[in-house]
């Protein structure tokens, strides 16, 4: 193997040509690889004292992404799931390297067999109605930002959203002639078409009034006539949560971000229809494995579960002492 291979060029060509061109993966998910491997090259150059455009594919060894993997949980704080992430994200690129680079299969089929974290399948949070209302009303309609933020917050909680796909509209995915739709390109490429509420609508025309005629062909901008990012909207999010908050005080106990809005128009589309298949339909999702977590989350199907069982009629028994081993396995802690 050489030992000086350097990673840049290649980093270069899997974040360029690799991603967008021969996996037609999005840019979010291009961004989202390159933010994986900037935080990735800082950790190993500093580790290994060195630059990171003098770093090579050999000193990025099992050990040093474990030592990466470990550092992102226990000094940046981060969670298991975005551990997951950054993994991936970097088994991607060993994978890509196997047919660029044959003598790293050895080292590419270390890192890949490091194995992911079990995460926790925590219930989802979400707004109740008066909670959206609430925010949705935040916003000063009397200005041009804020008839802007509320035309954001109303498509957010109307489509149920991902914040990539609200800050990736351009105009000609808005369509408000004869019937008002939205065409969103989805994660995994899945595109889906949506119908408006009337007050969803009424909110985008009330943005566009005002939008103006900027270079940028996307749908929101920001202060500076260019695109909306995601950083933008959560703090748009955090702000009018802060004014909706006077109004319902229960916010202020509950940890409110842009995907508490998908959450939110999930759980109401359950609530209305009944039906979990719609709900997947609406979000865009490719299985109705991803869409479980709302029912887990809806206590009226627990309780139409309770109302459905009669409790069982219990008999009497004779106690048996368990087995001495199993016994000593029960209680070994």
């Amino acid at each position: 193997m050489n030992a000086n291979t350097p990673i840049a060029p290649h980093l270069t060509v899997f974040l360029r040509d690799y991603l967008p061109s021969q996996r037609e993966m999005s840019v979010q998910t291009s961004d989202t690889y390159s933010y994986a491997f900037q935080l990735l090259v800082c950790f190993a150059a500093k580790r290994l004292k060195t630059t990171p455009s003098a770093l090579v594919i050999e000193q990025l060894d099992a050990a040093v992404v474990l030592a990466f993997l470990e550092h992102l949980e226990e000094e940046r704080g981060n969670c298991a799931r975005t551990r997951n992430s950054r993994l991936a994200a970097i088994k991607t690129f060993f994978r890509f390297l196997e047919y660029r680079l044959p003598s790293c299969l050895e080292q590419a089929r270390r890192i890949r067999a490091i194995p992911v974290k079990k995460t926790d399948e925590k219930i989802v949070g979400y707004l109740n109605r008066e909670e959206i209302q609430a925010l949705l009303d935040a916003p000063d309609p009397s200005s041009q930002g804020g008839l802007r933020d509320r035309a954001m917050l109303h498509l957010a909680y109307a489509g149920g959203l991902r914040v990539s796909e609200l800050v990736g509209l351009s105009l000609g995915n808005l369509l408000l002639h004869p019937e008002a739709t939205i065409h969103v390109m989805g994660k995994g490429r899945r595109e889906r078409v949506l119908p408006l509420w009337k007050e969803t609508a009424a909110a985008l025309r009330a943005w566009l009034k005002v939008r103006g005629e900027p270079k940028s062909t996307a749908l929101f901008l920001n202060a500076r006539g260019d695109a909306m990012t995601r950083s933008g909207f959560e703090y748009i999010v955090e702000k009018h949560v802060q004014t909706a908050s006077a109004k319902q005080p229960s916010l202020d106990k509950k940890r409110v971000s842009p995907h508490s809005m998908r959450h939110s128009c999930a759980m109401h589309v359950l609530h209305a229809t009944g039906d979990v298949r719609k709900v997947a339909l609406w979000l865009g999702h490719a299985s109705l494995q991803s869409t479980e977590v709302y029912l887990r989350a809806d206590p009226t199907e627990k309780l139409e579960a309770m109302s459905s069982l009669c409790s069982p009629a219990l008999s009497r028994g004779r106690f048996r002492p368990p087995d001495k081993l199993l016994a000593m396995l029960r209680t070994n802690k």
